[in-house]
């Protein structure tokens, strides 16, 4: 029997995920839900758009599910105030890891995550809570992505890294064996992280470089 699921966001990744959670769970998705001065239509996917004010309401915690659908925004400041407020208001968070995906059988996911098809998951390997993996990612072995982050596609992570709290890693980054990522890094793409960086940070090139005189708060994602 399906498991009902309110997806809370309105936007293109909301669409995208009720499009797998749809046809590759066992997941119901019933409705999506956002604030109600950004609901731009009634309905969406052919179901009701309802407003975040109202979800206790219409869909109690303890009959449906939910799935924060929000990208990178704000370096995933948006989608984490979302997510740690459903879990407040007492809704389980639920998660979604492709059946096209390789995710071993010890490797560790918190709530609210996504893992997109491609992605190969290594032993040992632990990911945070409200993280979202695209296509085609490696997570090597003992690596540990800590809550909030988000990897763009074809990032090779390898073994014994870390990926710092809320840190967003664009397409083709490749980081060396044992780096340590901080918390708040923006990684451009393309970019090849040989050593540890500091907190709330852009990085590019390859070597990467911390670009000067810049915050990771100033990139628009």
């Amino acid at each position: 029997m399906a498991k009902p699921l309110v997806i809370i966001g309105a936007g293109e990744l909301a669409q995208i995920a009720c499009e797998y959670f749809s046809h590759d769970s066992d997941y119901e998705v019933l409705a999506f839900s956002a604030e109600r001065d950004y609901i731009a239509a009634p309905t969406l996917a052919d179901r009701p758009v309802v407003a975040y004010e109202d979800l206790e309401q219409l869909y109690p915690p303890g009959e449906v599910e939910a799935f924060v659908a929000i990208p990178a925004s704000g370096l995933n400041r948006l989608r984490t105030r979302f997510f740690l407020d459903a879990r407040r208001r007492g809704y389980r968070l639920a998660s979604y890891v492709s059946s096209r995906a390789f995710v071993w059988r010890n490797a560790q996911l918190g709530e609210n995550c996504f893992v997109f098809e491609g992605n190969v998951v290594q032993p040992f390997t632990r990911i945070g809570d409200n993280c979202i993996l695209w296509s085609g990612n490696h997570v090597g072995h003992r690596t540990v992505i800590h809550d909030h982050v988000f990897v763009a596609s074809h990032a090779v992570i390898s073994g014994y890294c870390e990926i710092g709290q809320s840190s967003f890693v664009g397409v083709n980054a490749t980081f060396s064996d044992g780096v340590k990522v901080a918390a708040d890094n923006v990684i451009g793409a393309g970019a090849l992280v040989t050593r540890d960086t500091e907190p709330g940070r852009v990085y590019v090139g390859a070597p990467a470089r911390a670009v000067a005189g810049k915050s990771s708060f100033d990139v628009t994602l």
